[in-house]
């Protein structure tokens, strides 16, 4: 395993980091220059690599050059291959059949690949997407019977089920299958009965599925898969089907980095060929989705999924119905697209507004309950009013303030609260959530996110016994948000083809996250210079020896008085590249920093 260097930073902060990070430099590997050779790149991109587990230069390849051949075979996931039977068959014999989904952007994505994939075939599938609000998270009983009354032959669940096990019981009572497909955590007392549950997880006889981290979208991209093969009669799916599945990945990539699963592996795999479709893609609903956000053209990163895509899907979820971005990104012509595309805009701009106004109050909560204090451990939240749309998001701005689980609760007028929860790494939220199992109404999710509902009376109970379970869990240090820093880097390391080299690494996000390097004893070359609307932020000039360059430091400023030229910095950055009036230079990007 890697050794690493953990050294505590204390020193002010600028606005929005308001906490010490506990900086961790990774030790040099003995072995980097020579994989270095053998790549034919420089010895910090090995050293990355090598901080991320890749030691051998063949692996280093395939790490570098993603392929789709790569993937596993579908097959592999417990109880796929019954499903795509069962669901093949359903083509054939013209079932009707309901994709039932979730309402978030994995679950969204899961049922456009799946819809896309049965018409392909020659199936005719409707889609089934809950209310966030009056109908919460998961499979519904009073829906799944009307969906049955209503003529349904078959039920397919995405990113949602494995742990409904009485809403499965109204579906059988019926008489009609029902296939859950998931990769959320279940009850260890029951799994539901159904015809068959998809998930990569999940016990079996065979070998276990060398992708345990498959999102929603994942599993379903790897059933239309299999739906494929099954069709075809062999391993092998039909020229125009293998089509559809690379044209899928798009959906998939926006599945997978939208839900925070580790890009890793199969999945990074899926994010890499997805991003690079997404620019190129011919479903008129993608078209309309990147439009709409003006990026039209544009070479599309992670970060514009995670940041100006996901938001637009998400935010019809959250304010109104998720059905209508289902419906654009399957049944939808251009214009209904774009339609569809420009009224997610409004509600995400909507959204927007609702959630600094809960955030605003959700501070002043932590304030007055004393929750940001060194002796509390987890934060729970609740308001009358608050949008359950958008709580999540909040929880999450929480998590990224105070670096503890969050939970925040909206509580109805009819005395139900129904929560969002978001956590840090090495804190399993459902895990928390079953020591709470008695308090609440009903609860699912996974290791860093999660949802609930609970009776409003329990509240306090639920606060006390959640913030106790993770006193009990948590070391003091994991409070700290930690900085993984790749290595030591002089400036004149930092050029634009170690930036090149950097971004052949990506898509980054969890699991994958962004190398950052430290630079130590850099020399201030003139005093900073305020930027931004409110003056939040700093520009700086360093250098060290004859090399210098220009450092954007966001939410530093209060950190304005300090500095002045000749003051000596170590600076924890990540590299990128500004292009301005066709001038093409490396910058920094502080991530912290400290006076030397």
């Amino acid at each position: 395993m890697m050794t690493a260097t953990e050294q505590q930073v204390s020193r002010m902060n600028g606005p929005g980091t308001s906490r010490a990070k506990r900086w961790t430099v990774a030790e040099p590997h003995a072995g980097a220059a020579e994989l270095a050779d053998r790549l034919r790149t420089s010895t910090l991109i090995a050293q990355i690599l090598l901080n991320r587990g890749l030691h051998e230069a063949q692996e280093c390849q395939d790490f570098l050059r993603p392929s789709l051949k790569c993937l596993h075979d579908p097959a592999k996931i417990p109880n796929l291959t019954k499903a795509a039977q069962r669901i093949a068959l359903a083509i054939r014999e013209k079932q009707r059949i309901v994709i039932y989904g979730d309402y978030d952007v994995d679950g969204i994505t899961a049922t456009a690949i799946l819809w896309h994939a049965i018409t392909l075939l020659g199936g005719s599938a409707d889609t089934y997407i809950p209310h966030r609000v009056d109908e919460g998270y998961g499979l519904n009983a009073d829906a799944l019977k009307q969906l049955c009354t209503s003529g349904a032959q078959l039920i397919v669940s995405v990113d949602c089920g494995v742990t409904a096990v009485e809403q499965a019981k109204v579906v059988r009572d019926c008489g009609v299958d029902l296939i859950i497909t998931d990769h959320h955590e279940w009850h260890d007392d029951a799994l539901p009965e159904c015809f068959a549950i998809v998930h990569p997880r999940l016990p079996s006889d065979q070998p276990a599925y060398p992708n345990p981290h498959l999102c929603g979208a994942g599993v379903a991209f790897k059933l239309a898969w299999g739906i494929g093969q099954a069709t075809n009669g062999a391993t092998r799916v039909s020229d125009s089907f293998r089509t559809f599945l690379v044209e899928a990945t798009a959906l998939a990539a926006l599945g997978t980095i939208a839900d925070v699963v580790p890009l890793v592996g199969e999945n990074r795999i899926l994010a890499a060929f997805g991003l690079s479709g997404l620019k190129q893609s011919q479903l008129v609903g993608i078209k309309a989705l990147i439009e709409s956000a003006g990026l039209t053209g544009q070479k599309l990163d992670s970060y514009h999924v995670g940041f100006l895509l996901a938001p637009r899907l998400n935010a019809c979820g959250r304010m109104g119905h998720a059905q209508l971005a289902v419906e654009m990104l399957t049944r939808a012509d251009l214009p209904r697209a774009m339609e569809i595309a420009n009224y997610l805009e409004q509600q995400n701009r909507e959204r927007q507004t609702i959630e600094k106004q809960i955030l605003a109050e959700a501070l002043q909560q932590v304030a007055d309950l004393k929750m940001d204090g060194d002796d509390c451990r987890a934060i729970v939240l609740a308001g009358a009013g608050w949008h359950a749309g958008v709580i999540g998001i909040v929880a999450s701005r929480i998590v990224d303030r105070f670096n503890r689980p969050t939970i925040i609760i909206a509580l109805n007028e009819d005395g139900i609260g129904q929560g969002s929860g978001r956590s840090i790494i090495g804190f399993h939220l459902t895990k928390a959530l079953d020591a709470c199992a008695d308090l609440l109404l009903g609860y699912g999710g996974h290791e860093m996110a999660a949802g609930l509902k609970m009776d409003a009376t329990n509240l306090e109970a639920f606060r006390r016994r959640f913030c106790e379970y993770a006193s009990s869990m948590l070391e003091p240090e994991q409070l700290v948000p930690e900085l993984k820093l790749d290595s030591l880097a002089d400036l004149a390391q930092v050029t634009t083809a170690l930036v090149a080299d950097l971004q052949r690494i990506g898509p980054f996000g969890m699991g994958n996250r962004k190398p950052l390097l430290v630079a130590r004893g850099l020399e201030l070359a003139a005093p900073p210079r305020r930027v931004g609307k409110t003056g939040d932020h700093l520009q700086l000039y360093v250098r060290q020896g004859a090399s210098s360059m220009k450092c954007i430091a966001f939410g530093y400023g209060s950190m304005f008085d300090q500095l002045r030229a000749g003051t000596r910095l170590d600076v924890a950055f990540e590299p990128t590249i500004n292009e301005y009036n066709g001038s093409v230079s490396v910058e920094l990007t502080v991530k912290d920093l400290q006076l030397a």
